[in-house]
């Protein structure tokens, strides 16, 4: 089953049903999240051409602390293109560890698939060149993590929540915890995340 968006939102949901394709508008404060800006520079970062990459990335890195943490995964794949590993995993860290933290903030616990979807989608070439030495994760993570420790979040978090049932079936209200939460919920997703990462680094290469 599959739905559909209008295109001011990430078509991410495209429902057919017996030969036919069901437009499903999301209700509430949803109907306000304005994806299509971040769809289109997606698309630019993969883009077939390099020029189109290059200008896109120039736009993004320009303001980075402004672009969705999809974006930012796309960023790291167009570094990966141009053989600027080291460049490219700090983002894709960095792209993590604010798509977690949106996670956190949205009240729909479903919404939270499109982590799995973002990590398959962009990992393996970073995680395959950062895994092939435990310094360079290290580097890398720490990088990314510090950048979004101090920079500012200036997008809008809920697209996430376009990616949870509650974007079909809800009434688009109450989609974030509280504002007074998201502090120390990022404080926890970056130690977390950290965590993870040195918890990883002991099982492949004991250290």
């Amino acid at each position: 089953m599959r739905t559909r968006t209008p295109a001011s939102h990430v078509n991410l949901m495209d429902m057919t049903r017996l030969g036919r394709t069901i437009v499903v508008e999301p209700q509430g404060e949803l109907r306000t999240v304005d994806t299509s800006a971040a769809v289109a520079l997606t698309g630019r970062l993969l883009h077939a051409g390099p020029a189109v990459r290059a200008a896109a990335r120039t736009e993004v890195l320009a303001a980075p602390q402004r672009m969705m943490p999809p974006v930012l995964f796309a960023l790291s794949a167009s570094l990966v293109a141009e053989d600027a590993m080291a460049d490219a995993a700090a983002w894709f860290y960095a792209a993590q560890v604010r798509a977690r933290f949106d996670a956190v903030r949205c009240t729909d616990p479903t919404a939270a698939s499109a982590l799995a979807v973002l990590r398959d989608r962009y990992g393996e070439p970073v995680n395959r060149w950062a895994f092939a030495d435990p310094a360079r994760v290290r580097r890398a993570a720490v990088r990314g993590v510090a950048w979004d420790r101090t920079a500012p979040h200036d997008y809008d978090h809920r697209w996430i929540a376009l990616h949870g049932m509650g974007a079909f079936t809800g009434p688009g209200t109450g989609v974030s915890i509280p504002r007074e939460e998201w502090a120390p919920a990022a404080a926890r997703v970056r130690a977390e995340y950290l965590a993870g990462l040195r918890a990883v680094l002991a099982e492949q290469f004991g250290r």
